[in-house]
């Protein structure tokens, strides 16, 4: 998660000293929680290209030679505004991943994978359980291949809160301080992305 905010505080005020060193603190203080954002929001298709550290390491070099811009002017606190930067660089990277895949299928067959979406196929068989027998282990992998497949067809904002509250097992709290939002806004988002959820689910099993 995000780190504590006077820890945060402390290390603003020492750049605007001018202790070079804490810029690289506090851009290391903040990997763990940005590139956990930058792994929920990407496209998994998109990810199997993209690595999320080089994302990272993209958004702290921009963070970087804009860091004195927004110590000038800091509107909003220190881990939002390196979200925003993150997001920025997700979407351009989303559009320049979604025209090459346009180019692609223009150039290929349109036939439709079992389950939809391959690569939530290929996530799910690298879920194992030696516990299961083999008959157990393929049943579960198809489901969790029409269940990662459902959980595409959600918008971005749905799919982020379930994997914070079920993938990630962050609480009601710590996922609303993760996406900027009140206790109550965070539990309403994740009502109505698990209705959606539900939703796609029955109609893959009715269909």
């Amino acid at each position: 998660m995000w780190p504590e905010p006077f820890q945060t505080n402390e290390l603003l005020q020492q750049v605007t000293t001018g202790r070079a060193e804490a810029v690289n603190q506090l851009l290391d203080r903040h990997r763990a929680g940005l590139r956990r954002m930058i792994e929920l929001r990407m496209d998994r298709r998109m990810a199997r290209r993209v690595d999320a550290s080089d994302v990272v390491q993209d958004v702290f070099l921009e963070a970087h030679a804009r860091l004195a811009q927004y110590l000038s002017q800091p509107d909003i606190p220190f881990h939002l505004w390196l979200r925003q930067l993150a997001q920025d660089r997700i979407i351009d990277l989303h559009r320049r991943h979604h025209a090459q895949r346009r180019d692609v299928d223009r150039e290929q067959s349109m036939t439709a994978p079992r389950f939809g979406d391959q690569s939530s196929l290929d996530l799910a068989a690298q879920i194992q359980d030696d516990d299961l027998t083999p008959a157990a282990a393929t049943i579960r992998r198809e489901m969790e291949g029409r269940f990662l497949q459902a959980l595409d067809q959600l918008d971005e904002d749905d799919r982020e809160i379930i994997h914070l509250r079920h993938t990630q097992q962050l609480g009601n709290q710590e996922a609303a301080d993760f996406l900027g939002l009140t206790p109550a806004a965070a539990g309403m988002r994740h009502t109505r992305a698990l209705r959606k959820l539900k939703e796609v689910l029955r109609d893959h099993s009715s269909g």
